[in-house]
């Protein structure tokens, strides 16, 4: 389905086809004319470092690009209690300028949102974002401190970033057998 930057559909949709959350798209590109794919998940990975003062911080290459901070958005923040969606415009306009120029933003008690330059790489960093915060809530179960990725070797990532073709070409593979 195709939306406008106001997050209406291009065409009339079929009933009940429009996506409550399409908000966070739209409002995303317009705030943020170098991206080109903006990509919601629920991952059950992220939640809990949305809910805790434990900051999103990479660990393993792959999520280098989290080293310039992964901010929380808070519905709560000017909205008060809320059903927890980027369901209208006023959510979708807080959530990307908490975003701001960051790849990725939790957002509390309900998921992430990741964006990319394109679709491969927003896919490669919604999956390393996942699999990070899956391994940093390991490793800080282990206790001790934690040997993250340091700003240096992340602006040294960002600055020859790895081509995620082969991931995503994997990735795509796999989706392909299952729907088979």
């Amino acid at each position: 389905m195709e939306f406008d930057l106001d997050s209406n559909p291009v065409e009339p949709p079929r009933p009940g086809r429009l996506f409550v959350e399409r908000f966070i798209h739209g409002e995303i590109y317009k705030a943020r004319p170098d991206v080109m794919s903006v990509i919601h998940t629920h991952s059950t990975g992220v939640i809990p470092f949305s809910v805790t003062q434990t900051p999103l911080k990479p660990i393993f290459h792959n999520a280098s690009f989290l080293h310039v901070g992964v901010p929380v958005w808070e519905s709560r923040d000017g909205f008060g209690s809320t059903k927890m969606l980027v369901n209208d415009g006023k959510f979708g306009q807080s959530l990307a300028v908490t975003l701001g120029d960051k790849p990725v933003a939790l957002m509390r008690g309900h998921g992430d949102v990741v964006v990319g330059p394109n679709v491969r790489v927003a896919t490669a960093r919604a999956v390393f974002t996942d699999e990070n915060a899956r391994m940093l809530a390991a490793a800080l179960s282990l206790g001790g401190p934690v040997n993250y990725v340091s700003p240096g070797e992340g602006a040294l990532r960002d600055n020859d970033p790895s081509d995620p073709t082969r991931s995503w070409e994997l990735w795509k593979a796999n989706a392909m057998r299952k729907q088979q």
